[in-house]
C-alpha cells in the first residue's frame, strides 16, 4: 500500500472565474444638483432644525427627561433632507430607531416629537412610543422600529400596497450598514425585485453600525451592490452633500415610478455622536470625528455656498439659527410641562 502524502500546511487554492470590477447592477451616481437660492435656504433650514433639535434632545436625556434609548442623527442630516426634496405627496417613509430627523423632515411637529421623547400626552404616539417608536399616518411616516432591520420588510410591504393601488407612490425604506447584514433584508430584496415593487432602499452607511467598523463586520462593504444577486441596481452617494442626495433621489424615484422595480442608494454618511446616548464611542478617534466635521459637515457646506453665492449674509444665517433655536426651545418647554398619559392609556392601541 502506498504511503499517504503528507498533509500540506496550506489550504488548497480554488480557481476563481475572472469577474469585472463592478457588478452589472452598479450604477454611477449623478452629479450633485445645482441648487438655486430657495433650495439652498430650504435645505439649510431643514438640516439646521434637525441638528438643533437633536442637540436639545441630548441635553434633555442628560437631565433625565428622556428615558430608555435615544439615538441622535447629528451629522447625517443631508440624507433625509435631500431625499424628501425629491418626494411627492403620498410617498411613505419608514426607518429604524435613529428616527427623529426623519420625522422632522416629513413635517411632523417638533413639539409632538419632543413630547413623545419625554413620554407625554402630546407626543405623536401619545407618549407610549418614545424615541424609537413614533408614527404618523397623516405624514405617511410609518415608524421608527426598534428591531434591527424589521422595517425593511414593512417598507417592502408599503411598496406592494402602492403597486396594488397603482397610485404612483414610492416607499422610502431606510436602514443602516449594520442592518444590511440581517436575513430579512434579503428576503425583502427578493420579493421586491420579483414583483417590481416601487421601493427605494436607502442604506445609511455611517461606518460603524452599533460600534464596529464595516470593514470588520461586512464581507462586502460596497453596500450599493448588496442587491446584485436579485438584479436590484444600486449606487453610492455622498450622503454628506444634500445636493448629491437630491440628484440621486430624483433618479431613484423616476426609476421606481416607471415600473422598473426597487433600487438601492448607499448613502455614505457619518454620525458625530455615539450609537446611542449611552455609547462613549471609544472605537474611533476624536481626530477622525473632527476631520469629518471640518471637511464634510453637511450644514456648513450649504452655509458656505449661501455666503459665497451672496444668497445670504452671516447676519441672515444667524437670524435663521436664532429662529430655529427658539422653535426647539419651545418644543423642549412643551415636552417638559405637558402631562403624562393617563394610566388608562396602557390598554388602548393594542392588538388583541
Amino acid at each position: 500500500m502506498a504511503a499517504r502524502p503528507a498533509k500540506s500546511s496550506k489550504p488548497p487554492r480554488l480557481k476563481q472565474t475572472p469577474t469585472t470590477k463592478d457588478a452589472p447592477t452598479k450604477m454611477v451616481a449623478p452629479r450633485p444638483e445645482k441648487f438655486n437660492k430657495e433650495q439652498e435656504l430650504a435645505a439649510y433650514r431643514e438640516m439646521l432644525l434637525i441638528r438643533r433639535f437633536e442637540e436639545k434632545a441630548g441635553q434633555l436625556y442628560g437631565m433625565g427627561f428622556i428615558g430608555g434609548f435615544c439615538h441622535l442623527y447629528i451629522g447625517q442630516e443631508a440624507v433625509v433632507v435631500g431625499m424628501q426634496m425629491a418626494m411627492i405627496e403620498g410617498d411613505q417613509v419608514i426607518t429604524g430607531y435613529r428616527d427623529h430627523g426623519h420625522m422632522l423632515a416629513c413635517g411632523m411637529s417638533p413639539d409632538g416629537v419632543m413630547a413623545e421623547l419625554t413620554g407625554r400626552r402630546g407626543g405623536l404616539s401619545k407618549g407610549k412610543g418614545g424615541s424609537m417608536h413614533m408614527f404618523s399616518k397623516e405624514k405617511n411616516f410609518y415608524g421608527g422600529h426598534g428591531i434591527v432591520g424589521a422595517q425593511v420588510s414593512l417598507g417592502t410591504g408599503l411598496g406592494f400596497a402602492n403597486q396594488y393601488r397603482d397610485n404612483g407612490n414610492v416607499s422610502l425604506t431606510y436602514f443602516g450598514d449594520g442592518a444590511s447584514n440581517q436575513g430579512q433584508v434579503y428576503e425583502s430584496f427578493n420579493m421586491a425585485s420579483l414583483w417590481k415593487l416601487p421601493v427605494i432602499y436607502i442604506i445609511e452607511n455611517n461606518r460603524y453600525a452599533m460600534g464596529t467598523a464595516v470593514s470588520r463586520a461586512s464581507a462586502q462593504t460596497d453596500f450599493a451592490q448588496r442587491g446584485a444577486s436579485f438584479n436590484i441596481p444600486g449606487m453610492q452617494v455622498d450622503g454628506m452633500d444634500v445636493r448629491a442626495v437630491k440628484a440621486a433621489a430624483d433618479l431613484a424615484a423616476d426609476y421606481c415610478r416607471s415600473g422598473q422595480g426597487p433600487i438601492i442608494l448607499e448613502m455614505q454618511t457619518y454620525r458625530y455622536r455615539g450609537h446611542s446616548m449611552s455609547d462613549p464611542a471609544k472605537y474611533r478617534s476624536k481626530d477622525e470625528v473632527q476631520k469629518m466635521r471640518a471637511e464634510h459637515d453637511p450644514i456648513e457646506q450649504v452655509k458656505l455656498r449661501l455666503i459665497e453665492g451672496k444668497h445670504a449674509s452671516e447676519d441672515d444665517l444667524k437670524a435663521i439659527d436664532k429662529e430655529i433655536r427658539d422653535i426647539v426651545a419651545k418644543s423642549a418647554d412643551y415636552a417638559q410641562n405637558d402631562p403624562e398619559p393617563d394610566p388608562s392609556e396602557l390598554y388602548t392601541d393594542i392588538l388583541r
